[in-house]
């Protein structure tokens, strides 16, 4: 009897110490295969690097990449808070689609019931978005905008065939900038979402080891 080969990994990617904090002291039962959490610093070179790096082990080959984080929401309506979960990310070097959008939707309204998830584009910038950069990319299509998904998943896709996606957390909005006085509430409200999201990743990751009808 052959021995069932072992499940691809899970590779969940985040730039920042405090969304690693988030994401370290959050839920971390109910994984459904092995999974590791990295740091990758800021920016899509820094995110490029270390993507390009972690993926050369032969021990994930095949891993899936989910990047995680906090985002700029580009859309009039959005707050802090809210959960962007991309359906393609974007940037001057390539898109790429992403795996599993539906389910990654559902388990956020499930684990954070009353709580808005969006759905669309994401889009990469090499810088942080202020003011009317916001209407410029939101003409593009883009729901949400931060400096490393695209980069990420675009270095996992080039490492070699995977499933990934993206899900971000509303750190700051068009009517909830972060630079303005009284936003830190909001940015501990993002803080306590990203902490919260792990299960729906684990049952993202679940749903792509399951074998195919």
């Amino acid at each position: 009897m052959s021995a069932q080969p072992a499940p691809a990994p899970l590779l969940i990617a985040c730039a920042l110490g405090i969304e690693h904090l988030a994401l370290r002291t959050g839920d971390r039962g109910g994984a459904g295969g092995p999974f590791s959490l990295v740091r990758t610093g800021m920016g899509p070179k820094a995110a490029e690097r270390s993507v390009t790096r972690l993926l050369a082990d032969p021990a994930r080959a095949g891993a899936a990449v989910l990047a995680t984080g906090f985002c700029a929401g580009l859309a009039p309506g959005m707050h802090p808070g809210d959960l962007v979960v991309a359906e393609e990310t974007r940037d001057p070097h390539g898109t790429v689609p992403c795996a599993g959008t539906d389910l990654l939707v559902k388990e956020l309204v499930r684990i954070l019931p009353g709580r808005t998830v969006h759905t669309g584009p994401v889009t990469g910038s090499d810088h942080v978005v202020r003011g009317h950069e916001r209407s410029g990319l939101l003409a593009t299509g883009a729901i949400a905008v931060d400096m490393e998904s695209a980069a990420t998943l675009l270095s996992a896709v080039r490492a070699g065939e995977r499933p990934v996606a993206a899900v971000r957390v509303v750190v700051d909005a068009p009517e909830h900038e972060l630079v303005r006085i009284g936003t830190v509430r909001g940015g501990i409200s993002a803080f306590r979402v990203l902490r919260a999201v792990l299960p729906a990743f684990f049952e993202w990751h679940r749903s792509l080891l399951l074998p195919r009808r």
